[in-house]
């Protein structure tokens, strides 16, 4: 088994409501054949470019021990799903489970609060 960090950018209107059940879907499929190891919320932040005609986008962020099957599963589903604009999925040998990218608000000029 391998470790993996995946990360997905939701569309910029999706209500609190449908981020839930995104994450709660990708995570039922991850813990199927794996196990989920951290789950971020990195909220809407700006993004470099337009993607889609979005300006903004609404980050998860999932660390995952697993199969190299879940991966190509999840990139499956989420190049269908609606409302993703965006995925990235990385494979490492270790995870550092105590980095947290966006650990406070203060610190990061990026994060906006919706």
């Amino acid at each position: 088994m391998a470790f993996y960090e995946h990360t997905f950018v939701g569309k910029q209107d999706l209500s609190d409501k449908e981020i839930d059940n995104l994450v709660s879907k990708y995570s039922d499929i991850i813990k199927k054949s794996g196990k989920i190891l951290k789950t971020e919320k990195w909220g809407l932040l700006n993004l470099a470019t337009k993607i889609k005609r979005n300006r903004k986008g609404i980050f998860i962020h999932f660390k995952f021990e697993g199969k190299n099957e879940i991966v190509k599963d999840i990139e499956k589903k989420l190049s269908i799903e609606n409302g993703i604009i965006r995925y990235l999925t990385v494979k490492y040998n270790k995870l550092d489970l105590n980095k947290e990218y966006f650990n406070s608000k203060k610190k990061n000029k990026f994060y906006e609060k919706k």
